[in-house]
């Protein structure tokens, strides 16, 4: 809708809205996803565009570079992308490191631009270039973008899987971040994370937090690699840390470390203390998981040696966020492990995600405190339902505007905020006077 319709036009035309859900004490600014669904146009297989943005992350958007993806955010109420989150994810794992590298149809060489031209017919000229990409190597990628007086997005690819042309494929997702990242979450780890935080197929983490508190959407990229130990985190966190606005970065190795005992606990632990050192450095958040148990003897005959380095940090380090307690998870369901006694079976992995949305939930975005109560109607949460509280609601439904409390305005109680909780609030008002 424009902003400037009427309000005779608005009853006829308004759709039903939802109501948000206000549970107690969150503490995290919301950065939501605001090219759900939105106008999407491609190049060379325009068929699959809207797949980069659709509900479902096992779609993907493919090409063949050169080629684009391009979202029209237009119908995006301004003060919702003034400034945006752009973020692409790809199945690859994390980085080209270690014995199991793999890449699957990559964006190594790219640029990101944003266009003026008004919502509608794709623009074919009057792009601008706000960033240049070339030789990535992560599977994952976040940019920040200046997006105020722009409508329009691309993601234009030249290069996939480090070499010119080539197949690429990706989801493609823009978040409000205009008041600041605060939701978005960067999972660094080994095999277990790599097939614990995909959100490429089945339910995601940020999905999950989302079936929690409709608000949320995190930006959740996925640090997995397969094989690698906390010696290889130390040595390239630096880089991945540079490449990434996430404000929560956890670092889930020890698996490989423990294995063996390739490292030693006293170790693991020297090289997990560096991370979050490097971490809290970077201005960022560490959150840190105990290892998952395992059957398999050359794991499980260290594994408490390296759960206790853990404890160790946690009680040492108060900025560090503990993470879920995959040790005694997985060592009350071992039916969720596969044959190699090690990693997570496929309804392992999707538990591991589910648990990890219920933790960090209850750690990170509730403070656990009751809210005051409600006073139905009080909009604008000043504790009082007066003239300010009508303005408010009629400039929401007018998309001019947000609401302090949006479900003190559902006065109706029907499920939706609309026009008929407008006029119960006006009578309410007059009533008062």
């Amino acid at each position: 809708m424009k902003r400037d319709l009427k309000m005779a036009s608005l009853l006829l035309a308004l759709t039903m809205l939802p109501v948000q859900s206000l549970p107690a004490g969150a503490d995290v600014t919301p950065n939501p996803v605001i090219s759900r669904n939105c106008p999407a146009w491609a190049g060379s297989n325009p068929a699959t565009a809207t797949a980069g943005n659709d509900d479902y992350y096992f779609s993907f958007w493919s090409g063949s570079a050169p080629d684009y993806l391009a979202y029209d955010l237009s119908g995006v109420p301004e003060e919702e992308r003034q400034v945006i989150d752009a973020v692409w994810y790809n199945t690859s794992s994390y980085d080209t490191i270690g014995m199991y590298i793999s890449r699957n149809m990559q964006a190594s060489d790219y640029t990101v631009e944003v266009n003026a031209a008004p919502g509608g017919d794709y623009p074919e000229d009057g792009w601008v270039v706000v960033e240049t990409v070339e030789g990535n190597t992560l599977s994952s990628r976040q940019h920040i973008v200046d997006f105020a007086g722009y409508n329009w997005i691309r993601l234009h690819v030249t290069g996939a899987d480090g070499k010119e042309g080539g197949n690429v494929s990706m989801n493609f997702d823009v978040h409000d971040v205009s008041q600041g990242v605060t939701d978005s979450w960067l999972f660094l780890g080994d095999s277990i994370t790599y097939g614990g935080m995909n959100n490429c197929y089945g339910t995601g983490f940020a999905t999950y937090i989302n079936q929690l508190d409709s608000r949320y959407f995190p930006v959740q990229e996925n640090g997995g690699i397969g094989g690698i130990t906390s010696t290889d985190g130390v040595n390239n966190i630096d880089r991945w840390l540079s490449t990434s606005p996430a404000t929560y970065v956890s670092i889930a190795y020890g698996t490989n470390d423990a294995w063996g005992n390739q490292t030693g606990a006293e170790k693991y632990y020297e090289n997990t203390v560096t991370m979050i050192h490097k971490i809290l450095d970077a201005g960022k958040i560490p959150v840190l998981p105990k290892i998952p148990h395992a059957t398999e003897a050359g794991v499980a005959d260290y594994l408490d040696d390296y759960n206790a380095m853990i404890d160790r940090i946690w009680e040492e380090y108060p900025e560090v966020i503990p993470g879920p307690d995959f040790d005694a998870f997985f060592e009350e369901h071992p039916e969720l492990l596969s044959q190699d006694g090690v990693h997570p079976a496929s309804e392992g992995y999707e538990e591991m995600r589910r648990v990890w949305a219920e933790e960090m939930y209850a750690r990170v975005y509730s403070s656990g405190t009751e809210l005051p109560e409600r006073k139905q109607g009080d909009v604008n949460a000043d504790g009082s339902v007066d003239a300010a509280d009508v303005v408010m609601l009629q400039d929401y439904l007018l998309c001019r505007g947000s609401l302090t409390d949006p479900a003190a305005a559902e006065l109706y109680r029907d499920g939706v905020i609309n026009v008929a909780d407008l006029a119960l609030l006006k009578r309410e008002v007059r009533a008062g006077k």
